[in-house]
């Protein structure tokens, strides 16, 4: 099983960003947090580093619910999302599978909302590119 869902769209990264932020919008994700790699690489190490930027998107029913059923579920909240430039024109968006990242936990209730949470990101996905 692998552990991320992921697309390819033939965009700019600034173009792509918003495209990505409508995807989980309209599967009922915010984002909650923003990390932009390559300006933290070049603030902290003074090196250069591609278009790469970490999204934190967060269902808060879904993840509501899942700290009702395991409050140390946090630690893999929220869901992270890379965009990231490949090449001029080429960006990918990968996405954490939930299902994959929570199977050291046993509770099929859990397991249950993972699955859910997957569907959502993976049609956020398919809606990116497919």
């Amino acid at each position: 099983m692998s552990y991320y869902l992921s697309t390819h769209m033939h965009e700019t990264f600034e173009d792509a960003m918003p495209q990505v932020e409508r995807a989980l919008a309209d599967q009922g994700f915010g984002i909650v947090t923003r990390i932009d790699m390559s300006a933290t690489f070049k603030d902290k190490l003074g090196k250069d580093f591609k278009p790469y930027t970490i999204l934190g998107a967060c269902n808060p029913e879904a993840a509501h619910a899942a700290l009702q059923l395991e409050d140390k579920v946090g630690t893999m909240l929220p869901c992270n999302v890379i965009v990231q430039q490949v090449h001029k024109g080429l960006v990918e968006v990968a996405a954490i599978d939930p299902v994959a990242s929570m199977q050291a936990i046993d509770n099929p209730d859990l397991d249950r909302a993972a699955r859910e949470i997957r569907n959502k990101l993976a049609a956020a996905i398919d809606m990116l590119g497919g």
